[in-house]
């Protein structure tokens, strides 16, 4: 089930990357050897009352002429309309209302989104109060006042927000077809597979209903199955600025990639794999999916016997940090290896839907620990002492011991590297949970 989105909206220094880093907290997990995922914090995971929800920042270039400043936050209240579920829009009670605010408060109310109007720097309720209320003026509701940096009212914001979260989990649920994002940087032929599989499937590309995100799902049926794909590719806004377009393109992705069991990265064989096809793997493998690196046109590419050896070695440097991926070689022009997409997608569902049994799993970390000690410090040894797996997409499990400082992630891994031997889980990442136990509960 994907996560709901919440988007930041706002002028410049009304506290938007103040608010953004609040409410992210030390929570952005990203993997510490993902190059170029740090760089721009554009997305975290945020929990709120047992509720977990993306959290994306869509501010950006920050000019000083006016009306720069409000296309700009036209832009960036698009991006918000198209991908969230609910935005936040943030207004600067010192500044006071301004012009621009009133202009995309008009298109916020429009999109008929779910849209809470935050007054941020408000940093005694008291004092500022009356110049909370004059925001009513802007008609999208009652004004929530805050102060991020003195982290005041933020909880009630938090709980209208989560007030607002899409009941439909139960329908998604439902829906059992695999969902599959083709992601990609622009130009690497992402339309062109979905063209070429739609074609020699000869279906009738229905826009699925209630779909409001601007990732357009198709649907393809192959050997009676059906499969959903999110393309990404089919809207690209005209935008005079390629920084702005490339933010834009990474939190389509990341919504798109939350949406999705797996996730095909297309990369342009000619040019090879880029900082930015790292980065966008990065996401996907952040988020737990399923994983398989689709390497386009192929065919325009001269080989001899060592080259898919090569590149596989090449791609395998970059994204060293999911060796589990599974990579394929296509073209989108021939139709080279397309049908050979479905059976890898199969696989890979299968793998990330995997239970194993914990009697099964306990056996291999026994095994495991016999074969090489685990860690100690300080004359204290690191002591497991059970095993279970509790979820899955991706397969997740808890390991129970007697001091998770004495978990070196080398040692994790090990583990993981002998839960792979075992079950292979190909296409698939694993998440590992360290929970101690005192040595008088066992």
């Amino acid at each position: 089930m994907s996560k709901p989105i919440v988007a930041i909206v706002g002028r410049p220094n009304v506290g938007k990357s103040t608010l953004f880093n609040l409410l992210a907290g030390d929570k952005i997990s990203i993997v510490k050897d993902t190059p170029g995922v740090t760089r721009d914090r554009i997305y975290a995971e945020v929990n709120w009352l047992d509720k977990d929800f993306t959290l994306i920042d869509t501010g950006g270039i920050e000019p000083d002429s006016q009306d720069i400043i409000l296309s700009q936050m036209r832009e960036q209240a698009q991006i918000a309309i198209d991908t969230a579920d609910v935005i936040l829009f943030i207004t600067d009670v010192r500044q006071g209302l301004v012009d621009s605010d009133a202009k995309v408060a008009d298109l916020l109310r429009r999109s008929r989104k779910p849209v809470l109007l935050v007054v941020n720097k408000v940093d005694n309720f008291n004092k500022f109060l009356p110049d909370v209320y004059e925001f009513y003026n802007l008609g999208i509701g009652e004004p929530i006042p805050i102060s991020a940096a003195s982290r005041l009212g933020i909880g009630d914001m938090l709980d209208e927000v989560v007030k607002h979260f899409p009941s439909n989990a139960k329908e998604e649920e439902e829906d059992d077809r695999p969902r599959i994002a083709i992601v990609g940087k622009p130009n690497v032929g992402k339309s062109s597979i979905i063209n070429k599989l739609l074609g020699e499937e000869r279906v009738i590309v229905s826009d699925i209903a209630g779909t409001t995100r601007d990732a357009i799902d198709t649907q393809i049926r192959h050997n009676k199955k059906d499969y959903v794909f999110i393309d990404t590719a089919g809207l690209r806004r005209k935008s005079k600025i390629k920084e702005e377009l490339e933010r834009y393109s990474i939190i389509r992705t990341v919504t798109a990639v939350e949406r999705a069991d797996i996730v095909l990265i297309v990369i342009d064989a000619i040019e090879g794999i880029t900082e930015q096809d790292a980065k966008i793997a990065g996401i996907a493998h952040e988020r737990g999916k399923g994983i398989v690196i689709v390497v386009n046109k192929w065919d325009a590419i001269e080989k001899n016997n060592k080259t898919t050896k090569e590149y596989e070695h090449e791609v395998r440097r970059v994204l060293s940090y999911m060796p589990y991926a599974q990579i394929m070689y296509v073209s989108a022009l021939t139709g080279q290896r397309l049908p050979k997409l479905f059976d890898m997608i199969d696989v890979v569902i299968e793998n990330q839907t995997l239970r194993i049994a914990t009697g099964v799993l306990n056996e291999i970390m026994m095994e495991a620990v016999a074969m090489q000690q685990p860690p100690s410090d300080k004359g204290k040894r690191l002591r497991l002492y059970y095993i279970t797996q509790v979820g899955i997409k991706p397969p997740t499990f808890v390991i129970f011991v007697n001091d998770k400082e004495l978990m070196h992630f080398s040692y994790q891994r090990y583990l993981e590297n002998k839960i792979r031997e075992a079950f292979g889980f190909k296409g698939t990442s694993l998440k590992f949970f360290i929970r101690e136990r005192k040595e008088k509960e066992k």
